[in-house]
């Protein structure tokens, strides 16, 4: 008799459903493509609720299981990214930037033209059908760069935003450009459950649960690429664009180049 294997879960790391340029965007067509592999492979699509409660004893994960994230709350995810997940009926988190919302995209690193970001009115509605929110601050600043002040206020201000418009605990959340030093994570850590970077890994029920990895799917538009991954055959190919993408990091951090 085999011995269980521990999960691995791939939290995935998505932007915008759209034509616009750029790694943060990909297009409706190889969306729908890549959550059609999901379906087809069979991997479970569980929340960062079902992670909490696996590392908690409280429940028993696959030995391959999906979290579905979004950052920004483009509103390309109601209109692209949504018809999607319903017909597979896939849960999902988004990770919001409280003082941006009805706005359009006005951080270092945005696109241009500036894409639009959904209202609250938009947001409510979609938390009523069973979207997850998180939060990923006011303003989407590299926590770094602030004073201790600002940081609290960015970290814990979002959340309180986030939870007077929902009406239920906000457990998640997501620091911008992934960057977060020793004093950001412990400020999340008392207010969070959770906390995403843009570490490109696989997660176990290991994993640091305030820096969690997740899998920037634009590496994975080449459908190929990501069955090979999703039948547990992607680890060389995985190593490749790990590599490459810790050296674009080095080279292309927008807040150093500011």
């Amino acid at each position: 008799m085999s011995l269980r294997t521990e999960p691995v879960i791939d939290i995935l790391m998505y932007h915008s459903i759209s034509s616009a340029e750029g790694p943060t965007a990909i297009s409706l067509n190889i969306f729908r493509d890549q959550m059609q592999a999901i379906a087809d492979v069979g991997v479970p699509v569980i929340t960062l609720d079902d992670l909490l409660a696996a590392r908690a004893g409280r429940m028993v994960l696959p030995d391959h299981s999906i979290v579905i994230t979004f950052d920004d709350g483009f509103k390309d995810f109601m209109d692209n990214a949504m018809p999607v997940l319903d017909q597979h009926k896939f849960a999902v988190c988004n990770y919001l930037p409280t003082g941006c919302i009805g706005g359009v995209e006005n951080w270092l690193g945005c696109n241009s033209p500036p894409r639009p970001l959904m209202g609250w009115d938009e947001i409510e509605d979609l938390s009523r059908q069973g979207v997850h929110f998180g939060s990923h601050t006011i303003s989407h600043p590299n926590l770094n760069s602030l004073n201790s002040i600002d940081l609290l206020d960015e970290i814990l201000q979002s959340k309180k935003d986030l939870e007077a418009k929902l009406g239920m605990p906000i457990l998640h959340f997501a620091p911008p450009y992934g960057v977060a030093d020793h004093l950001a994570r412990t400020t999340v850590e008392r207010m969070y459950k959770t906390s995403v970077g843009t570490r490109f890994e696989r997660a176990t029920l290991e994993s640091d649960i305030v820096d969690l990895p997740r899998i920037e799917m634009f590496y994975y538009t080449n459908l190929r690429n990501w069955i090979e991954h999703l039948k547990g055959r992607g680890a060389v190919y995985m190593r490749r664009r790990k590599t490459m993408r810790q050296a674009r990091e080095v080279m292309s951090r927008p807040w150093e180049r500011a």
